[in-house]
Formats: C-alpha cells, sequence, structure tokens
C-alpha cells in the first residue's frame, strides 16, 4: 500500500525527520559538493558515522523542474535522479575524507543491482542512506537505498571514482 501525505506514517515520517539534527545544512553540503541548483538533490545530512554511513534527506516538491515532463498530470521523480540523489549523498562521506576536496570530483563508474521498488512524488521526503562497502583515496564502492515514508523506494550499489577538478581549457591544453 502507498502512503499519502495526511496518513499515520507520513505524519510519523515528517515528525521524525522535523526532530532529526541537521548535521550538514545545505550551505554546508554546497561547501563538499559541487553541485547546484537544479541538480542538487539532497537537503540535508542527518546522520554522518565518518568512513562507514551518512544519511540524507531530499524534500521532493512539486516545483522540481524535472515534474513538469515527467509526467504531466502524474508527476514521479525519474529513478535515475533517486539513484543521483544516493550518490550525492555517498560523495558527501567520500569526500569529507579527503584533505583537497575542492581540487576533486566524485565521478560515477558503475550502478549495480537497481531496483526501483515505488514512485517517488511531490510532497515525499526522500530518506537517502548510504553505507560504504569500500572508501579509498581513489575508489568508493558504496551501498544505497532511498525511502519514503519506512518503505523502500529504490536501492543500488554505487561505484566511484575520485578524480581531479580539471576545467575543459587544461584538458584542452590551453
Amino acid at each position: 500500500m502507498h502512503c499519502r501525505r495526511g496518513d499515520a506514517a507520513s505524519r510519523f515520517t515528517a515528525f521524525f525527520v522535523a526532530n532529526m539534527e541537521t548535521v550538514l545544512d545545505s550551505l554546508a553540503i554546497q561547501k563538499l559538493l559541487p553541485h547546484r541548483y537544479p541538480f542538487l538533490l539532497v537537503d540535508r545530512i542527518v546522520e554522518l558515522v565518518p568512513r562507514e554511513r551518512i544519511v540524507g534527506i531530499k524534500q521532493v516538491s512539486i516545483n522540481e523542474y524535472f515534474f513538469q515532463g515527467h509526467f504531466p498530470g502524474a508527476p514521479v521523480m525519474p529513478g535515475v535522479l533517486v539513484v543521483e540523489a544516493l550518490a550525492q549523498v555517498g560523495a558527501v562521506l567520500a569526500l569529507r575524507e579527503i584533505e583537497d576536496r575542492d581540487q576533486k570530483l566524485v565521478l560515477f563508474t558503475g550502478i549495480k543491482e537497481a531496483r526501483f521498488r515505488r514512485p517517488v512524488v511531490p510532497g515525499d521526503t526522500l530518506i537517502l542512506e548510504v553505507t560504504a562497502i569500500r572508501i579509498g583515496s581513489r575508489v568508493q564502492r558504496m551501498r544505497g537505498e532511498a525511502k519514503v515514508d519506512g518503505q523502500l523506494a529504490a536501492d543500488a550499489e554505487i561505484m566511484s571514482i575520485v578524480a581531479p577538478r580539471d576545467t575543459g581549457e587544461q584538458r584542452n591544453g590551453e
């Protein structure tokens, strides 16, 4: 059964999330990640165990740009963006451990066993939990789960590398 806003589970989730301590707010996240509107898909971090586990929150609003076309009259957050939100939370976990993080990017190298189990719609609070399988100075492997009202919405194993952040001019030899 899919819980809608106003149901007991949704009210509990709203209360639970509202009362969670914010470990990193949006400004702190932006100091770690290069992503900006409209592609920053995590609003705050509410739990963080360095090198082990992190939990982020994404408040899904009808004002999200992707709802204009996905789908008119029946808005659903694209599954690939749910996985991207998990990856961004994982990147926060990885980048916190790197001293020269402003010179680095975390880049996807793979997504394994991604499953989409329920739609994410406007008004949902997406709880993004990522657990480290391997965090190295260059290669990362993590397992992520996205939940709404305690129900699994999506999960995946995410692989990435930490790469130097260079500009197009450097790549073109200028």
